[in-house]
């Protein structure tokens, strides 16, 4: 089995040793993306809801720069500040699908990278 590193501009860099994804066979393994902005680095968090967008803007561009798109997602893990942003977040995240949804596991942590409140990681198969 082979394993390519996938790597796109159109996605934020990586803040530590690891990939914006792997691919390993015909499963794509996208790291956790939080809302940085590919362009600016700055955090897009006026609200929770542009927060998840931006989230999912950036597992776009990932899957985008792997021959890939959300109908390729088997597997997603929301990581939440809070539990009460669920709602919220569902809807949004949710705008993305439109038939036969992945399977999910959302869960609250104590704490996120750059104090973001929404971490979306996904895998998908190609």
């Amino acid at each position: 089995m082979s394993k390519v590193v996938i790597n796109t501009s159109n996605a934020p860099a990586p803040i530590g040793p690891y990939n914006q994804a792997v691919k390993a066979g015909n499963f794509l393994f996208c790291s956790g993306q939080i809302a940085l902005d590919a362009q600016s680095g700055a955090l897009v968090n006026d609200s929770i809801e542009a927060e998840t967008h931006q989230v999912m803007k950036n597992i776009a561009a990932i899957l985008t720069a792997a021959g890939a798109g959300f109908e390729h997602i088997v597997k997603t893990t929301i990581f939440l500040s809070d539990m009460s942003l669920f709602a919220t977040v569902n809807e949004t995240y949710g705008s993305y699908f439109t038939a036969d949804f992945p399977a999910r596991e959302t869960v609250a942590v104590k704490g996120l990278p750059k104090n973001v409140n929404v971490e979306i990681s996904v895998t998908a198969f190609l």
